[in-house]
């Protein structure tokens, strides 16, 4: 394998690693931050999950982002991914869980204004509208689920031990679930990119499994993440946990699951297939920010305990980070492909 291919991989793979230290904080966060799960146990289950979720079920939102924007050369993707890493690790630096997905399209965007290549109107649309839909749906759900689990344990009369019992060990499944979720919606904002240009050979596993090139680069993808949930990812866990509202421990399971719920629905290509087999509108497939859901989760619940509860300068720092996100990797991956062609003499398109 060319050496170049592995150099021109890194900046995906920086992508991965200030998604799983940024996005972690969505899955997990607010079960760390009422002190339910350790950070330990919450980096481990996320690790794992992300990795699985990335190789099994990425695929779907990897086509649509490509859609946007079809990198054919590896310096081109190279330097979109590098600007969108850049992006999310400087509101990561700031403590905000800012949107990847809003990152990556920011730099695609960027390399089709340089390269003077069309812009899929129809894709972007699809895609940004979802930044609308997304935390506004996470909400609703959070809102129902919440109804319905806090008129279930008043029922069932558990003591406050077997509740707390049962909300640690929901914490984790939540999180596991919601981490499986991040890997198969979010993988496509991390090596979608590079899927074009298809930089390895396809592997035969004793000519029973084949591991194409877009699978590798899944797994490598999903790697990198867990690396950055493992080593980078508590601050923002403290943002979204305690600092943006104060919330229960049940709270904390029902916005884990209600934004897992939001990423798994536009992550399934089955539920996609299951819907049009039955003549009904199907959720398309696009990589949806994870740090909106749990959000809109989280000010979702606040509003149907009383809006006093939510801390709205936090939310509006967070709100203007996810306004720069985009911008920003524009401007960083325009101005690197002008240094990447001019002074470097890359072909970046």
């Amino acid at each position: 394998m060319d050496p170049s291919i592995i150099i021109f991989l890194t900046s995906g793979l920086f992508l991965g690693w200030a998604l799983g230290a940024n996005d972690a904080a969505n899955v997990f966060g607010t079960a760390v931050g009422t002190k339910m799960v350790r950070f330990g146990t919450a980096a481990v289950i996320c690790s794992l999950f992300v990795i699985l979720g990335a190789v099994v079920s990425g695929a779907g939102t990897s086509h649509t982002l490509g859609k946007l924007g079809a990198i054919s050369a590896l310096p081109g993707a190279f330097m979109t991914a590098l600007s969108a890493a850049i992006a999310v690790y400087t509101m990561t630096k700031a403590g905000l869980p800012v949107s990847t997905t809003q990152a990556i399209v920011g730099g695609i965007i960027g390399w089709n204004l340089f390269s003077a290549s069309p812009t899929d109107t129809k894709t972007l649309t699809t895609i940004v509208s979802t930044w609308f839909i997304c935390p506004v749906l996470a909400a609703v759900i959070a809102i129902v689920v919440y109804k319905g689990v806090t008129l279930t344990l008043h029922r069932s009369k558990l003591h406050l031990l077997r509740t707390d019992a049962y909300t640690r060990t929901a914490l984790i499944l939540a999180g596991a679930f919601g981490a499986y979720s991040l890997g198969a919606n979010n993988i496509a904002n991390v090596v979608g990119v590079f899927i074009p240009a298809e930089p390895f050979e396809t592997l035969s596993i004793g000519g029973l499994f084949t591991f194409s090139s877009a699978q590798q680069l899944f797994l490598l993808g999903g790697l990198a993440i867990a690396v950055g949930v493992a080593t980078y990812s508590k601050k923002v866990m403290m943002t979204v946990g305690s600092e943006l509202g104060h919330i229960s421990p049940v709270a904390a399971f029902v916005a884990v699951l209600s934004h897992s719920i939001v990423l798994f629905l536009f992550a399934s290509r089955g539920l996609e297939a299951w819907l049009a087999s039955k003549g009904l509108p199907t959720i398309p497939l696009v990589p949806v920010s994870s740090s909106q859901a749990v959000v809109g989760s989280v000010v979702g619940i606040a509003i149907l305990k009383g809006i006093g509860g939510i801390q709205w300068r936090v939310l509006g720092r967070i709100v203007l980070g996810w306004a720069a996100t985009p911008l920003l990797a524009g401007v960083i991956c325009f101005i690197g492909l002008f240094f990447l062609q001019n002074v470097f003499g890359q072909v970046v398109n």
